[in-house]
């Protein structure tokens, strides 16, 4: 691999220098942030707290409503099939999060992967869903803890009246300063430090584990106690057929959002490449369990169509005389909810400090506190954004906006996957700062390879102490050891390759939007629809097939930080979760993408005015990844 070295800097008129930027790649990590003057996140977590984190953003109050809801109106007593088909589909995205936080263990999450996969473009929009998602999510999850609340202190009605919701008849709005006050206090343990506030997370999860615990426990009692009559109909098990069970299955994967957060930690985990994986499955695994036991349990005791679509599990225990399980199911939907809402206010801090730390965004979010180790100011922002929120809006009715960050992210997420195995990034930016020490190195190589070739360096045409790097976008190419003639046919066949593979990719990732646009949209001409989805399908398949025929990258191996997770089953997993995500995707409904569309132009925006001219790599130089350490160390070596 040759030499090469770019600084990538826009060009004054320059007509293709405003669209560079956005495919600018990034390093894999902060490994040398420090030495850029970035502080460091603590090192704390384990592999409980990732489970605590997981468990605690995943399951929220919504598993007590979504039983009765899909049941009712999609999947009837298969409502257990549902949830398996939703815990696979959303294992398809944590095998590709695992593998990419393992791999580059830095905050950030998808915007991080994106950034060095994709490119600086996509990674900003990415970024930028996820601050909409964790900031409306936070607000929402904070909004319905009052109501929930109040029932424990007696009624609608209970609570005292400095946290009572209260109507504002001039604005025509409905106050609710209990979500304020709940917003702050998680916003202030997340100040205290991470791992003290992962403990708090863990004690208040455990609270909701142990609520379902119960529900399945004596749900299970009083099923074999009546004789399961939610199971003996004349509709048989499938009362809605197969498509009822898949319809179903799109609805409650949504209760599977959350492990996601256990990636945005990747930076404070004290073992990442075995801890991150273990984390991110074992919650998984223990959502699924609770998940699939829970609605085994409620759609035997209640027919189906019987169930109560608000408090499907509370009415279902009252209906077989026991009441007082009332209380315990809503401690354990107030517990879900302030889980929930630690694990959405987690992360954005962290995804706000990496943007900072690239530029994208003022360096004031990227501040870290040298004695709490968190990134204390970024953690306020947020905290008062979502506390105003919640306080003043119902952002109910904005809810879908959530899912439109999180299917993005998951959809980048098994896009880089496939990028990172098939043509993962062979130059690394570093700063100009460095330009000596590339110099020197580069020098060096060149050297070596005059002597190899049997030449004279003194003999070369131009002044031998002018650096070789000096003049910008100089592609200097330096065998080292290979031979020239096999060298030569080797790099033909090598980046023919990389453009077969970069190109199918694309063309992959095509087909599947193509496909599921027109297969979800009945309103569509026949002949149309089917033509469409005839081309997705066979743009789709092809794609999978040459990726499965073709090696993958060989740097592979050495990308990033190795003796991590692996994603098994690529090409198909990877290409699996994108057809799945960019269904669901299609399926949010076009009031969803239309407030989601304002949201990413203000960002468009953003991006144009202030962060494409403030990137961290604006002035980087591009160097061969093969060379990228030696770099470094000649710089330290010089500093010493």
């Amino acid at each position: 691999m040759g030499f090469l070295v770019d600084s990538q800097k826009e060009g004054v008129g320059s007509s293709w220098g405003g669209l560079k930027s956005l495919v600018r790649r990034k390093q894999v990590d902060s490994a040398h942030s420090k030495r850029l003057g970035h502080h460091q996140l603590a090192k704390e977590l384990t592999v409980p707290h990732l489970i605590a984190i997981g468990v605690g953003s995943t399951i929220g109050a919504g598993v007590y409503i979504l039983v009765g809801t899909v049941a009712r109106e999609h999947s009837g007593p298969a409502l257990t099939i549902s949830f398996l088909i939703a815990g696979i589909a959303a294992a398809l995205s944590a095998f590709c999060y695992a593998e990419l936080a393992s791999r580059c263990p830095s905050a950030g999450s998808a915007y991080h992967y994106s950034y060095i996969c994709v490119g600086e473009g996509v990674a900003w929009l990415i970024g930028w869903a996820l601050i909409l998602e964790y900031t409306i999510g936070g607000a929402a999850v904070a909004r319905g803890i009052s109501p929930n609340l109040a029932l424990l202190f007696g009624g609608e009605n209970s609570l005292p009246i400095f946290l009572a919701r209260q109507h504002i008849p001039g604005l025509d709005i409905m106050v609710d300063p209990c979500a304020a006050v709940l917003v702050f206090i998680v916003t202030g343990l997340l100040c205290v430090g991470i791992k003290e506030s992962t403990v708090a997370q863990g004690i208040v999860t455990t609270a909701n584990v142990c609520a379902m615990i119960f529900v399945i426990v004596a749900g299970g009692y009083l099923g074999f106690k009546s004789g399961w009559t939610g199971y003996e109909l004349p509709t048989g098990y499938f009362p809605f057929g197969v498509d009822g069970v898949l319809a179903g299955s799109a609805t409650v994967f949504f209760a599977y959002i959350g492990f996601d957060s256990v990636a945005s930690t990747a930076e404070e985990v004290k073992n990442p490449q075995r801890d991150l994986p273990l984390g991110i499955a074992t919650a998984l695994s223990i959502c699924c369990g609770l998940y699939m036991l829970v609605s085994v349990v409620i759609v035997g005791l209640v027919p189906y169509y019987a169930m109560d679509p608000d408090t499907p599990i509370s009415s279902a225990f009252s209906s077989l005389g026991m009441r007082w399980a009332a209380y315990i199911i809503t401690v354990g939907a107030v517990t879900a909810l302030c889980s929930t809402l630690m694990g959405s206010i987690l992360p954005q801090p962290r995804i706000l400090m990496a943007m900072a730390r690239d530029g994208l965004l003022p360096s004031f979010f990227s501040d870290v506190n040298k004695r709490t180790q968190v990134p204390v100011k970024s953690t306020l922002a947020t905290g008062i954004v979502a506390a105003t929120l919640s306080f003043f809006m119902d952002v109910s009715q904005l809810a879908g906006m959530v899912s439109v960050g999180t299917l993005l992210a998951f959809t980048m997420v098994a896009i880089s996957v496939l990028i990172l195995r098939y043509v993962p990034p062979d130059e690394v930016p570093l700063p100009s700062s460095l330009q000596e020490s590339i110099d020197s190195v580069t020098l060096r190589y060149s050297s070596d390879a005059q002597v190899i070739s049997g030449g004279n360096p003194k003999m070369s045409s131009g002044d031998s102490s002018e650096p070789l790097l000096g003049n910008k976008n100089v592609a200097v190419d330096c065998p080292i050891v290979e031979k020239q003639e096999a060298l030569s046919s080797c790099t033909l066949d090598e980046e023919n390759r990389r453009k077969v593979a970069g190109w199918t990719i694309m063309l992959t990732c095509v087909g599947a939007f193509t496909l599921t646009y027109a297969a979800s949209n009945l309103w569509l001409p026949s002949l149309l629809r089917f033509t469409l989805c005839g081309a997705g399908g066979v743009l789709l398949l092809s794609g999978l097939i040459v990726l499965t025929c073709i090696d993958q990258d060989d740097a592979r191996h050495n990308f990033g930080h190795t003796g991590g997770f692996i994603c098994p089953f690529v090409p198909l997993l990877p290409i699996a979760c994108i057809l799945i995500n960019v269904y669901l995707l299609i399926n949010l409904g076009a009031a969803t993408w239309a407030r989601v569309s304002v949201w990413l132009v203000i960002g468009v925006l953003v991006y144009a005015f202030y962060g494409r001219t403030h990137s961290s790599l604006l002035d980087a130089v591009y160097v061969s990844a093969a060379h990228a350490d030696e770099i470094y160390r000649s710089s330290g070596d010089s500093l010493a």
